[in-house]
C-alpha cells in the first residue's frame, strides 16, 4: 500500500516526501514538492520544463487552502516551506514564491486491473483503505462550457435547459462559451489509466464508505469559495475538481485546488489555463495528439490498462517562445489572482495578449 495524497497519480508533476506515513488509524504528514513538469492529454511529464510554474501553482494553492480553511472547509493543508527557513508558515509569512507544501497523508491503496472483464477491483481497494483512504474519484465542478469541455462531447444543451433559455438547437452547442443557470457537479474516476466520468450510483459504489452526497456538498462549497475569490480579482471561473481524503467518517479536500492547472479560468474573455497548453499541441503536433487518441482506444480491449505503451509517438517539444510565454502567463495570473506580486511578471492583460500572438 502507497503512503500518498490525491494528485499523485501515474501523471502527476508534483512529488511528494513523506514525513510520517499514514497507517490504518492515522493520517501521516509530508509535503508537496511543486516542480516546473507539466502533462497535458494525461500523458504524464512533457519535454519541457515552464520556468515559475511550480512556484506559481503552490503559491495558488496554498492561498485557496487558506480561503476554505477560514470558510470552515476542511482540507489537508498545513502550510508552506519558508524559501529562506524551510519552516512551515502561512502564505503571507512566506518570503518568496513557496515551492513546497505541507500536508496531511492518508492512505492510497493499490488499485487492482483484472483486465477488459472485470475492470478494476475497488473492493480490494476499500478492503486495504478501511477508514482512512483517499477517494478514488474526482469531483468535477462547472459554472461554464468552454470550448473545450469534455461535458460537449458527453451532454446536450437541452440537458440544462440551456436550447430555451438561449434559442438554440437542442442537441447542438453554441461556437463560444455557455454559462450554466446552476452549477453542475459530475464524478470520475481518479486511478484508472483512463479517466471515465461515472453515473451516480457508480460513483456511490467507487467512493466506499464516503457518502456522494456528501462529496457534491463540499464540491459546491470548493466552487463558491473559489468563484467568489476569482470575481473579486477580475477572473471567471469555468471549472474545477477536488479530490478528497476520507479519515474516520470527515471528507477533507485534498490535492490542490483553484489553479490553473486544476480548474479553468477567464480574464476578459480569454481563457487562463494549461488549456493553452493543449491547444497548442492540437495545432501544432496533431499526429501526436491523434496518437495518444488511438492508443487510449486501443487498449480497451487488452488485458493491460497502460495506453502509453501501446502510444507510437512522442509529443514534440514546445517552442522557447511557447514556453516564455506560458510561464509568464502562470506569474501574471498567480500575482492578479492573490493580490500579490509573488512574480516580477508583466501584468495579465500582457500575458494574455503574448500567448494570444503564439
Amino acid at each position: 500500500m502507497g503512503e500518498a495524497v490525491a494528485g499523485c497519480g501515474m501523471t502527476s508533476v508534483k512529488e511528494f516526501r513523506v514525513d510520517e506515513p499514514a497507517t490504518a488509524d492515522s493520517l501521516g504528514r509530508g509535503r508537496f514538492v511543486f516542480t516546473d513538469a507539466y502533462s497535458v492529454f494525461d500523458w504524464g511529464q512533457m519535454p519541457d520544463a515552464i520556468p515559475r510554474k511550480g512556484a506559481s501553482l503552490c503559491a495558488m494553492g496554498a492561498f485557496n487552502f487558506e480561503l476554505l480553511e477560514a470558510e470552515g472547509v476542511p482540507t489537508h493543508y498545513r502550510g508552506v516551506a519558508d524559501a529562506d527557513t524551510g519552516d512551515i508558515v502561512p502564505l503571507a509569512d512566506a518570503t518568496a514564491p513557496p515551492t513546497e507544501m505541507a500536508i496531511d497523508l492518508t492512505q492510497v491503496p493499490d488499485l487492482p486491473y483484472e483486465g477488459p472483464d472485470a475492470g478494476y477491483d475497488y473492493d480490494a481497494f476499500h478492503a486495504a483503505g478501511g477508514e482512512n483512504y483517499l477517494v478514488p474519484l474526482e469531483v468535477v465542478f462547472r459554472n461554464r462550457v468552454p470550448v473545450g469541455s469534455s461535458l460537449r462531447r458527453r451532454r446536450e444543451p437541452a440537458d440544462f435547459g440551456l436550447d430555451a433559455d438561449l434559442d438554440i438547437a437542442p442537441d447542438e452547442w453554441p461556437d463560444g462559451p455557455v454559462d450554466l443557470p446552476e452549477p453542475v457537479v459530475e464524478f470520475s474516476t481518479k486511478y484508472e489509466q483512463q479517466d471515465r466520468y461515472l453515473a451516480r450510483a457508480e460513483a456511490d459504489r467507487i467512493a466506499g464508505a464516503a457518502d456522494v452526497d456528501a462529496l457534491e456538498s463540499l464540491a459546491r462549497d470548493v466552487n463558491r469559495v473559489v468563484t467568489e475569490r476569482a470575481e473579486a480579482a477580475g477572473f471567471v471561473h469555468e471549472d474545477g475538481k477536488i479530490e478528497c481524503l476520507y479519515v474516520d467518517g470527515e471528507l477533507r479536500v485534498a490535492d490542490v485546488v483553484g489553479t490553473f492547472d486544476e480548474n479553468r479560468f477567464s480574464y476578459g474573455g480569454r481563457g487562463i489555463s494549461k488549456e493553452v497548453v493543449r491547444q497548442w499541441y492540437k495545432a501544432n503536433d496533431p499526429a501526436w495528439v491523434e496518437a495518444v487518441t488511438e492508443a487510449k482506444a486501443a487498449v480497451a480491449d487488452r488485458d493491460i490498462d497502460d495506453w502509453r505503451v501501446l502510444c507510437e509517438l512522442d509529443p514534440d517539444p514546445l517552442p522557447p517562445a511557447v514556453v516564455e510565454a506560458v510561464s509568464e502567463l502562470y506569474a501574471a495570473g498567480t500575482n492578479a489572482y492573490t493580490g500579490r506580486e509573488w512574480f516580477d511578471a508583466p501584468d495579465i492583460e500582457a500575458a494574455l495578449d503574448a500567448v494570444d500572438g503564439l
